[in-house]
């Protein structure tokens, strides 16, 4: 298979995975009234490598939508996906405010921005 790339940035034929012990930070990300827990870790270069969120209503379709689209986003980052073009091909509001959890945690990794 030939490989991609986009930029300078190749796309990994084989997922890169984080190390067994690593660091982790966890922050609240609030999104359409709801509040969620965002744990963010790094590759040792300090590219995102992976995020997972939860809601306080563990179970609810709220939860497990934003639970899949984190996880999805941790593959997609550990194939050597970009995480700027992720976060800003997700959906947002005609002021670019994030619509969902996943868009609003990146763009408080992102400094705030839209």
């Amino acid at each position: 298979m030939k490989e991609l790339s986009t930029n300078s940035r190749k796309i990994n034929s084989q997922r890169t995975r984080l190390p067994d012990r690593r660091p982790s930070e966890t922050f609240s990300v609030e999104c359409a009234g709801l509040t969620y827990l965002a744990t963010v870790s790094q590759f040792p270069d300090g590219g995102l490598g992976e995020i997972f969120i939860t809601s306080h209503k563990v179970g609810s379709a709220a939860d497990t939508a934003a639970r899949d689209s984190a996880i999805a986003c941790s593959i997609a980052l550990q194939f050597g996906a970009d995480v700027e073009i992720i976060r800003k091909a997700l959906c947002r509001d005609s002021a670019g405010n994030a619509n969902g959890p996943l868009a609003a945690g990146l763009d408080l990794i992102a400094g705030g921005e839209k």
